[in-house]
């Protein structure tokens, strides 16, 4: 072996230097890393380092398409993303060219998972409501005042019982709901671990009084929650969203939450993102939104780094992946 092949490294790029240091320690035994300067970095900032590495981490939801594999020919030989959800990649682009593509899935689903019981006590519970009467000196008191509604004995709608949605079922057993009822392409066998039930999206959105929406943003679910399945929720129900903002259309949620079409509403995403200071849904007392903290605690996100960090190597050297996307 000549000294050159001796002492070659892999060229990495991270695009984001606030990346977890366990998952970048982990590429520095083998590669050397870089990253744009800018925190954020822009999307031009990252396409200008893509020329000649060799495999890229890919943190941030930033469009992953044809266009960076075309810049990045002919060193590049790997990506990895640092998320679950792949709605900003073109998947059909990176399968056509046969291109390793790894992602982070999995090792998110019990942060996910919290974040959405959270948003359904505090959503049910009328806390942010309750916060905005103390911040008004509004605070009333008495028997009929605040009233919330019950957990304990509810029906629960989980659209989409991937395994996000699973784990907030398993969650919920603790909370002695009644029945959990979930809708999707098709039955899952899995669901029986949890007693959950298969049912049509429409009658899930009329018996639920919880309603958490698990899916991921792709054509067919774009939009999936509009004015006219709000209709069909009931007056008393909350809806939670953990998955994407585009998944509701959000101008028929604002009108919904506004004429109590629906009770209340926990949204950990929302559209755009960032949402700007002045949107309608943060005027509203009956909407809990948080900005997209689904997976962000400290051992998640550096459990995300580390995975990603391995697919990267793996993609590199032309073995398989720890976590490759399934094309």
């Amino acid at each position: 072996m000549s000294t050159a092949q001796q002492t070659w490294r892999p060229k990495v790029l991270v695009t984001n230097k606030e990346t977890p240091e366990k998952g970048i320690t982990i590429l520095r035994h083998k590669c050397d890393v870089i990253f744009p300067d800018n925190v954020p970095a822009t999307r031009d900032d990252i396409l200008k380092l893509v020329p000649g590495v060799d495999g890229i981490m890919w943190v941030g939801h930033y469009a992953l398409n044809g266009e960076v594999l075309d810049i990045g020919a002919p060193t590049l030989k790997a990506i990895s993303t640092m998320s679950a959800g792949m709605d900003y990649v073109d998947i059909e682009e990176f399968k056509r060219r046969n291109f390793p593509l790894g992602y982070t899935p999995t090792v998110l689903n019990d942060a996910v998972a919290d974040e959405a019981i959270g948003l359904m006590i505090a959503a049910g519970r009328r806390f942010h409501e309750g916060r905005l009467k103390i911040d008004n000196s509004q605070w009333q008191g008495g028997p009929q005042w605040m009233l919330g509604r019950d957990i304990k004995g509810s029906t629960i709608g989980i659209i989409g019982l991937g395994e996000i949605g699973l784990t907030i079922a398993k969650r919920l057993k603790g909370f002695e709901v009644g029945d959990i009822i979930y809708s999707g392409r098709k039955h899952k066998p899995e669901a029986e671990s949890v007693g959950a039930k298969f049912v049509s999206q429409n009658e899930l959105l009329k018996e639920s009084d919880y309603v958490f929406v698990c899916v991921p943003l792709n054509n067919s679910t774009r939009n999936l929650i509009n004015e006219t399945t709000l209709k069909l929720m009931k007056p008393t129900s909350v809806l939670v969203n953990v998955a994407r903002g585009e998944i509701i259309d959000q101008d028929a949620l604002v009108a919904a939450l506004k004429n109590g079409t629906i009770f209340a509403a926990g949204l950990d995403v929302m559209t755009p993102e960032p949402l700007p200071a002045d949107s309608e849904l943060l005027k509203l007392p009956n909407a809990v939104v948080v900005p997209h903290l689904g997976s962000a605690t400290q051992r998640t996100r550096e459990d995300m780094s580390v995975i990603a960090a391995h697919n990267v190597l793996a993609g590199i050297a032309g073995t398989p992946m720890l976590a490759p996307y399934p094309y």
